[in-house]
């Protein structure tokens, strides 16, 4: 209920009861006990007998009490029934637009858990410019997530409906940052069941679990805290490296970015070698790696290397003046 109109009720009820207990000891010199006595009896309507005689003006007065009092509890009980119902409609409402726009999304990615991690990972999603939707079963949590704009789904990520609803066959990957291995690896399962081809990023908190989950399908699997570690001995032993890796990684700036480009079937790349694409010259683009098909990042860059499809482009565009 809103708390304006909770407000109102709560003064509507303590002043009808301050009005009987003063009117009481005013009008028939009553003690406190007695007027409050005679004031329950009325505004409820159970119909007591009456604690002592009452004189004309005292039944003018109740009369009046007991209008008031029937009128309040009408309308109390309107108000609550008024918030339950619209409350609820106004649930089933917010659903159905949170599926509909899911429905439309394409290429997106889903987080499962908005936890410290998930909030830091959607943030930078949407720093992006690319759509997410969150799936968390946390009530508490899920009206956070309303208040920051987010699309969700309130549910347990574990099931295949869940993820299936949050798109999942037509997004671009899954990420999954519960507070669970064993969560993270049955959502890494499911998801890989539903959709072969869904690329997943799975947090590991256990050492021994990261092995597992590359074996339930993950393609990246993350230990934060080991990750979090290396990066601060980094800071500590090579210090401007680090601020390197914290722009290219973390930063969004108008004079820097570090993209991936890939190369897809029936591209102009396709065939061609660095030499002939000639990107710096044309865009400003410098290639740092190159990822191969079934192959490890390749950082040394040859201008005679011949690009295929399938294959992704690390590269650092620095925007022309």
């Amino acid at each position: 209920m809103p708390v304006k109109r909770m407000v109102s009720v709560l003064m509507l009820i303590t002043g009808l009861w301050a009005m009987g207990i003063c009117g009481y000891m005013l009008i028939e010199g009553w003690g406190l006990l007695d007027a409050v006595y005679m004031t329950a009896i009325s505004l409820t309507t159970v119909g007591y007998t009456e604690v002592n005689h009452l004189s004309n003006n005292g039944r003018i007065f109740t009369i009046l009490l007991i209008t008031l009092g029937v009128g309040f509890y009408f309308y109390a009980f309107t108000v609550i029934a008024e918030e339950v119902m619209e409350g609820h409609i106004r649930g089933v409402i917010r659903r159905r637009q949170m599926e509909k726009q899911i429905a439309r999304l394409k290429d997106h990615f889903i987080v499962c858990g908005y936890g410290r991690l998930g909030r830091v990972i959607c943030q930078e999603i949407r720093d992006r410019n690319d759509r997410v939707v969150v799936i968390e079963n946390d009530e508490a949590v899920v009206k956070e997530i309303e208040e920051e704009g987010l699309i969700y789904i309130q549910g347990d990520a574990t099931k295949d409906e869940v993820l299936q609803q949050a798109g999942l066959e037509r997004s671009r990957g899954i990420i999954t940052v519960l507070g669970s291995d064993a969560a993270n690896i049955y959502i890494t399962i499911s998801a890989r069941s539903l959709y072969p081809e869904a690329f997943i990023v799975s947090r590991a908190e256990d050492e021994s679990a990261e092995l597992k989950m590359l074996r339930a399908g993950a393609d990246k699997v993350i230990n934060p805290y080991k990750i979090g570690a290396v990066r601060m001995a980094l800071a500590a032993l090579q210090p401007a490296l680090t601020e390197f890796l914290d722009i290219a990684a973390h930063e969004v700036r108008d004079d820097l970015e570090i993209a991936q480009i890939p190369v897809g079937m029936g591209s102009e790349l396709g065939g061609r070698t660095i030499r002939e694409i000639d990107l710096r010259s044309r865009f400003g683009v410098t290639i740092l790696a190159i990822k191969k098909r079934s192959q490890h990042l390749r950082l040394h860059v040859q201008p005679d290397d011949r690009l295929d499809p399938g294959d992704i482009l690390i590269v650092w565009e620095v925007p022309r003046v």
